[in-house]
């Protein structure tokens, strides 16, 4: 078993809110973490895979099956599929409201079911479980693998690179043909596809939605909604510019990453450390590990940006703590990094409190003018905290 890092915060939250949600994608271990979680149910619990038939069967009369299991903690799973529960739910809290009534288990986000945040506002907290972090991981895996094959577990953990490709190949049309019809989204597989295929070479750019709405020959609205429901699958990320108290002319459109990288190589038909290591795409599919990962580490109460003006200044990543600390944060896949004159312009004009190089491997060092070099998980592990 493999400690996820969220899980002491579903802990907590089970001792206060009635109802606690664990979101994340599809096969990221969602169900194996709330088997662990049995431990610290001070009640017994009944579970429900709303996958199988003979748990949706009993719920043909929802009300009287759960009112019948009112002094458990009701654990469904995949509870997307059955958005009519939400309104039930609520009421079945506002009945007996007690800590740990329901927890849910979800492939979708917030955003994407409506009824889930409008009818248990105020009563359910969220954590969401992403693919596994470098930092739960790094013990049993080493890092060029864990950036190659991405996070989730059985892809990961494959004992083969063709079944890693096979996995995720897998994964991408399940998504597509299957997991968004089943929330009531109407799409078109082939462009689907052929747009995720473009954002894996997208990957780390400024997102332009005429020119994909041009390239995919859809409408500027489609591409929007589209893009809506890849981020709300956790497929993709967009990435806020950074535009407070800065007078200059600023790039303000977001920047889109894959979230996980085994994915992002799958799309761009990458097998292998050797053929990652020899792709134009190589500088930012590192960049889009990095970002993730600390994203991954930090969690929801950190605010994340990248910088960048007309003029070309450009900063990777614009890192803010719930204290307030600003980080400017430039991304190379490189022992010897440099930086350019367009990095040391943005750190004048944002003025942060902590400047870093983040690489592969090595020692940190000062690189100069305050700014230091330090391999990735010693900067998630030893600057962080100090933050």
């Amino acid at each position: 078993m493999i400690f996820r890092k969220i899980t002491s915060q579903v802990v907590e939250d089970l001792s206060y809110f009635p109802v606690v949600s664990i979101i994340g994608p599809r096969q990221v271990g969602k169900t194996t973490l709330v088997k662990m979680l049995k431990d610290f149910l001070v009640k017994p619990h009944i579970y429900l895979d709303l996958e199988l038939d003979s748990d949706l069967r009993k719920l043909d009369n929802a009300e009287a099956y759960l009112k019948l299991h009112f002094d458990k903690t009701v654990i469904i799973d995949e509870v997307q599929r059955m958005p009519r529960l939400f309104p039930l739910i609520r009421s079945l809290v506002d009945l007996q409201k007690e800590p740990a009534r329901f927890i849910l288990l979800g492939s979708a986000s917030p955003g994407l079911i409506r009824e889930a945040s409008e009818s248990l506002a105020g009563r359910i907290a969220y954590s969401e479980l992403t693919p596994f972090g470098l930092t739960e991981i790094q013990d049993i895996i080493p890092m060029n693998r864990h950036w190659l094959k991405g996070g989730f577990p059985d892809a990961l953990l494959a004992p083969t690179d063709a079944l890693t490709q096979r996995w995720l190949e897998n994964f991408v049309k399940t998504f597509i043909e299957r997991d968004l019809r089943e929330l009531g989204h109407e799409v078109s597989p082939p462009f689907l596809q052929r747009m995720l295929t473009m954002l894996s070479h997208l990957h780390g750019q400024t997102l332009n939605i005429s020119d994909l709405s041009r390239s995919l020959n859809i409408s500027q609205p489609t591409v929007r909604r589209y893009l809506d429901l890849l981020e709300g699958g956790f497929i993709i990320r967009r990435l806020s510019p950074y535009f407070k108290n800065v007078g200059k002319r600023l790039v303000k459109s977001p920047k889109v990453f894959i979230r996980d990288t085994g994915l992002l190589h799958r799309l761009a038909n990458i097998s292998s450390l050797e053929n990652l290591l020899g792709h134009p795409l190589v500088g930012a599919s590192w960049e889009g590990y990095v970002i993730e990962q600390i994203l991954r580490f930090t969690g929801n109460a950190w605010e994340f940006y990248y910088y960048r003006t007309h003029n070309k200044a450009e900063v990777d990543l614009i890192l803010i703590s719930p204290q307030g600390k600003i980080g400017c944060i430039e991304i190379k896949y490189s022992s010897a990094p440099s930086l350019s004159k367009g990095f040391y312009e943005s750190v004048a004009d944002i003025q942060p409190d902590y400047k870093y190089v983040i690489v592969p491997t090595g020692e940190k060092y000062p690189k100069n003018e305050d700014v230091w070099v330090c391999n990735l998980i010693d900067f998630l592990e030893k600057e962080l905290p100090n933050w």
